[in-house]
């Protein structure tokens, strides 16, 4: 299993990060690698927002599909969303996106453990899929940047 972990001090409100994260269909405007994102049966239980998304990464030869259970819980100091494997190109899928308000903005933790189902994907890939997720932070704090500047 690979797992990864980046955490961050960012000039925004933790409202802000928290809706950009949340926006998954926007991931592939800048995301590296993310060639399409889709939201489905997005509703309200609880204190939480649950949806599935759809999202197909490419890289070169390379193009799956995978589905995430997504919960959104926006409400309180902490803010959290948490995408778990629902199908697809994963055995195992857990990332987890974690927002605090402190006096410069906001502190963003972002966690992933995640596990392919082939063996030989396992093996190959992971190396490309942990550089990947080293490129994320940035890629967020970017697009938090172009949106909110």
């Amino acid at each position: 299993m690979h797992s990864f972990s980046d955490k961050r001090v960012m000039p925004y409100t933790a409202q802000q990060m928290f809706d950009l994260v949340a926006d998954i269909e926007s991931y592939p405007k800048f995301l590296p690698w993310t060639a399409a994102a889709r939201m489905r049966d997005r509703r309200r239980v609880g204190d939480a927002e649950l949806a599935l998304a759809d999202m197909v990464i490419s890289f070169k030869v390379f193009r799956e599909t995978f589905r995430t259970k997504v919960t959104m819980k926006g409400d309180g100091t902490e803010k959290t969303i948490v995408s778990e494997n629902v199908e697809g190109l994963f055995r195992h899928l857990v990332s987890t996106w974690t927002f605090r308000e402190i006096e410069t903005g906001c502190e963003v933790d972002y966690h992933i453990d995640f596990e392919f189902r082939n063996r030989i994907l396992q093996k190959t890939a992971g190396v490309f899929f942990t550089e990947a997720q080293r490129q994320i932070m940035g890629a967020f704090q970017k697009r938090a940047e172009t949106l909110y500047g």
